[in-house]
């Protein structure tokens, strides 16, 4: 039972696709819509009519408003009425859906090669019920399979009509360009339908309609106006324009007259469309190669999917819809490179870097990016943003450098009041810490704050150092003073050196009287005398091994548990036997009592 049906399914396979290969003079749909209109899909009828084309195929597609006539033309061209070629509407909604195939090809011999054109008729866009999405769609299609475009206008040439057929032809050059093929362009044939054909020819309301628009003030929208006119520019010679009258008055009986009973002006002129179609096809290129039924077939899938898959965009006439998720990424990426930076740095490595994330964001945008002179916009959005994000950084970057700069500017004060207040004075390490702050600050402090901190450094460390030197003197003096004064007690009361209190006596009279007999205050410190007093007193107080600021007291406590130490104890073990001269008191008081 089960292989009676599959046998009599298999049958009725086989004879429905017997009877439509026997019944190829009609027009097939090769493109379908899906029941949304926001897809398309490939119709097996308009395939089998096509694939079994084995020479070069040419086509020729009409494209153009709903009820603007495409059908009717189509059929005239093929010299077909109404009721044996493509079907005409009547009514106010479109009658072709999708796109069409005339099943029989015409054969012409094109360069000595003989070559089947096909005729594509296309659904008119601006119908009700569709997006512009799904026209756009139909429009690309259309401009990327033929080898001939008819774009059919009724009376004249609107900007919609430019910007539609600018994204076209964009889009077919951008899909030629994603799949590494050669971009060869149809020819474009304008076909403008008028009542009256006096006044400006076709060819002038074209180059008028294509011409730039001057914009001496810059206006945004004209620039737009002006890039959509310059992506035409592909077509270059590719384009002609063509009239064509109206072929009689009742537009609702046209199926239904003879040619006897059509406009002669318009048979006339229709004869000649016929002629220049014919003498401006090209068998249809891909890869430097002419493509036969099969080819073109998976040629048109390639594309299909392409368009289905969203790589090329249908959003209306804007691509920068299409690159807006490609900016997004772009910018993402910038700020990835520019996020890994330490800041705070300095400008020029934050500008640098800057480049470098920059050009690698638009290298990866045009990388992916969809058209040229639509996707100006999106490039210049990405630059934007990317200037936006980089500003940023530039105000991050001076808040760290501020921030760093701020800390080693107060700690660099905060060791200059240290040094004010060192307990023994030290040009040296005056000198010494001085020199250590600006070292650190020069090689720490980095970014855009540095040179307004290094001047407030620079003023801060000349009045740290213009106070330290106009105190170090009086303090050194009152310091040796007293030195004098503590060793002359020292020598006298605890070690009882008398040589050590003699010295000490001498430096307490330089410095209170020989000084002040003889020697101004003023010229005192200029003295090459006091310049030896100095340079010793910074030998002993300061070295790189020894700083006596920090280790004066721990030495003095030392020295004297050491003195303490002999006193007690020293005397008991070796007697009190010196090499140099000492205080006796037995023979002081032996010399008293005689």
């Amino acid at each position: 039972m089960d292989r009676a049906f599959v046998f009599l399914l298999s049958l009725c396979l086989l004879l429905q696709t017997s009877l439509s290969i026997e019944n190829f003079h009609q027009a097939f749909p090769i493109v379908e819509p899906d029941p949304n209109h926001t897809k398309l899909r490939l119709s097996r009828e308009g395939l089998e009519a096509i694939s079994r084309i084995t020479t070069p195929i040419a086509a020729v597609a009409v494209i153009g408003p709903y009820r603007s006539g495409k059908s009717f033309l189509l059929n005239q061209l093929l010299s077909l009425s109404c009721y044996e070629g493509f079907g005409v509407g009547h009514m106010r909604d479109t009658k072709t859906k999708g796109i069409w195939v005339w099943g029989t090809p015409l054969e012409l011999e094109i360069d000595g090669v003989k070559t089947s054109i096909i005729y594509l008729d296309t659904e008119g866009f601006e119908s009700v019920g569709k997006s512009n999405v799904y026209d756009d769609r139909i429009f690309a299609l259309a401009t990327v399979m033929s080898s001939v475009l008819i774009y059919n206008l009724p009376e004249t040439i609107r900007e919609a009509d430019i910007s539609r057929l600018s994204f076209a032809v964009e889009l077919a050059e951008e899909f030629y360009g994603r799949f590494d093929v050669a971009f060869e362009p149809s020819k474009l044939l304008w076909l403008i339908q008028r009542d009256f054909l006096q006044g400006k020819s076709v060819k002038e309301m074209v180059d008028e309609a294509l011409k730039h628009v001057p914009n001496e003030d810059g206006n945004k929208n004209i620039d737009q106006v002006n890039r959509i006119r310059d992506s035409l520019a592909i077509m270059g010679d590719n384009s002609t324009a063509f009239s064509l009258p109206q072929p009689h008055l009742m537009r609702t009986k046209l199926c239904d007259l003879k040619d006897e009973e059509l406009d002669p002006t318009y048979v006339a002129r229709r004869d000649q469309l016929k002629k220049l179609v014919a003498s401006i096809l090209r068998p249809k290129i891909v890869q430097g190669k002419a493509l036969n039924g099969k080819e073109f077939i998976s040629f048109l899938e390639q594309i299909l999917d392409a368009l289905n898959k969203g790589e090329i965009p249908s959003t209306g006439s804007l691509v920068e819809i299409f690159n807006k998720d490609i900016v997004e990424r772009c910018v993402k990426l910038y700020n990835e490179r520019m996020v890994k930076l330490r800041l705070p740095m300095s400008e020029e490595y934050l500008q640098s870097a800057h480049e470098t994330a920059h050009n690698e964001a638009i290298k990866a945008f045009d990388a992916q990016h969809f058209g040229r002179q639509h996707a100006k916009k999106s490039v210049d959005q990405l630059d934007e943003q990317m200037q936006e994000v980089y500003k940023n950084f530039v105000l991050a970057n001076e808040y760290q450098s501020s921030k760093l700069c701020e800390a080693l500017y107060t700690k660099c004060e905060d060791d200059m009041d240290h040094l004010q207040a060192l307990r023994l004075p030290s040009m040296a390490k005056f000198n010494a810490g001085f020199v250590y702050c600006n070292q650190s600050f020069e090689h720490q402090c980095v970014g855009p704050s540095k040179q307004s901190y290094e001047q407030r450094l620079t003023k801060m460390m000349g009045k740290a150092r213009s106070l330290f030197i106009k105190e170090y003197n009086n303090r050194l003096f009152n310091w040796l003073v007293a030195f004098s004064l503590v060793t002359v007690v020292v020598g006298r009361f605890i070690i009882k050196f008398i040589l050590l209190e003699m010295a000490a006596w001498i430096l307490f009279i330089f410095l209170e009287t020989y000084t002040r007999m003889f020697w101004t205050a003023e010229s005192l410190f200029y003295n090459p005398v006091w310049h030896f007093i100095v340079g010793t007193w910074e030998t002993v107080v300061y070295s790189p091994v020894l700083d006596l600021d920090r280790w004066a007291i721990p030495i003095v406590c030392i020295i004297a548990l050491c003195v303490l130490y002999w006193r007690c104890y020293g005397k008991r073990k070796h007697g009190s036997s010196w090499l140099l001269p000492m205080y006796n008191k037995n023979g002081r008081s032996r010399e008293r009592s005689e």
